[in-house]
């Protein structure tokens, strides 16, 4: 990481600039996920030009077992893989693993694991994890972590919590040893050793302080920023706020800060508020190729028979290319509710395709919308007229 700043602050609420090696991030700012390597049925130029996407995630684990490192290694890095030449996240695989549940053993080593896509028996440690976002060469790297699961005693989360601190020593060990060696040896990547950065991740489950104990042995080892992870897993909305309200604010305040996998448009604006940085979920992009599609005055399922005659398009007010060509130089009219329900009715991917793009611009037009709120010092204002059209409903 090359830099980062705040520029403008209202209330909790912060507007910063992150510098990378591939480029500059406006924040508050939404990350697209790509787990595989592909934010599903969009191409990586409409993603820039026509989304205003300025930095995606990629997944460490399922990039590790599809294609694998060889084939990564081949394009020098995963940039050029995808053909996406802004900044990349790479989460840690972490999560993933967590998720495989009877699948997977955990040790103070590591994580040894089936594979889901073979069966093969397979390990996973903090030092493997930061082996392989080397070679992704993301942006941003994230130690390796166990998510805490939900529901867990405070005993639980406690040892589960201090696991991960341990591994993010050693990520930061193993990243910190890797970064001294040219990532592709003989490429133009060759003398970019130290400039990658590596988060750290705030555990601790639903108890506040042990969230307050894992930053504190976090910001110890030292990371180029710092996310909030183990939230969005299966507790109540009151408890994730909760969390999120207690930890957010106590976050290192010169450094980015991430809160991981959150979630609806509601949440985002409540992360901003207490002066979150970055986010990244699937719901934009899972929901739209399900018919669910976000707009100004609420949630619309477009596969609702009520849908099949209407000629609006989904948001009159939306600016993205699936509700208003002209505004990106096309020559056409908007693709209509009516269109859209009878792809998603077909299961035509093309329907599947707009929904995404919709979604993720609405997403990152909120963001946008945020930045400006902030350093107009009209953040509260925004806010409460965004929750007001919000509750309109379609």
């Amino acid at each position: 990481m090359k830099s980062f700043s705040v520029q403008a602050t209202d209330g909790k609420a912060r507007a910063g600039l992150l510098e990378l090696n591939h480029g500059v991030v406006q924040t508050p700012i939404f990350m697209p996920v790509g787990t595989h390597g592909a934010v599903k049925g969009v191409t990586p130029q409409v993603l820039s030009q026509q989304i205003g996407a300025q930095i995606i995630l990629g997944n460490t684990f399922h990039l590790w077992l599809r294609p694998g490192l060889e084939i990564i290694q081949k394009h020098q890095g995963l940039h050029r893989f995808v053909n996406w030449h802004k900044p990349m996240l790479t989460d840690s695989g972490g999560f993933q693993v967590w998720s495989l549940g009877d699948l997977r053993k955990i040790s103070e080593e590591g994580v040894a694991f089936q594979s889901p896509v073979n069966g093969d028996k397979l390990f996973m440690a903090p030092e493997d994890s930061m082996r392989i976002q080397h070679v992704l060469n993301s942006d941003i790297a994230m130690a390796f972590d166990e998510c805490t699961p939900y529901p867990a005693t405070r005993e639980q989360a406690a040892a589960s919590m201090q696991l991960s601190m341990r591994w993010a020593k050693r990520s930061r060990i193993s990243f910190d040893e890797l970064s001294k060696s040219p990532i592709y040896a003989g490429s133009e990547s060759s003398d970019n050793r130290s400039s990658n950065a590596l988060f750290g991740i705030v555990q601790g489950g639903m108890f506040e302080d042990l969230r307050t104990e894992s930053l504190q042995a976090l910001t110890q080892i030292g990371f180029q920023g710092y996310a909030i992870g183990g939230l969005s897993v299966g507790e109540p909305k009151e408890d994730m706020l909760r969390v999120l309200a207690h930890t957010a604010p106590q976050l290192p305040p010169n450094q980015p800060r991430y809160l991981m996998g959150i979630g609806t448009p509601e949440d985002l604006v409540e992360g901003v508020a207490n002066g979150i940085d970055m986010f990244d979920c699937v719901m934009p992009s899972r929901n739209g190729r399900n018919g669910w599609l976000f707009t100004s005055e609420g949630d619309l399922k477009i596969r609702n028979a009520r849908f099949k005659d209407d000629l609006l398009p989904i948001d009159p007010d939306c600016g993205c290319p699936v509700c208003n060509p002209g505004a990106h130089g096309e020559d056409r009219p908007p693709f209509t509710r009516a269109y859209l329900h009878h792809l998603q009715r077909i299961d035509e991917m093309l329907g599947a395709s707009l929904a995404t793009i919709h979604n993720l611009y609405f997403y990152l037009d909120m963001m946008r919308q945020m930045r400006a709120a902030i350093q107009a010092g009209q953040f509260d204002a925004w806010r409460m007229k965004f929750a007001s059209s919000r509750a309109t409903g379609v």
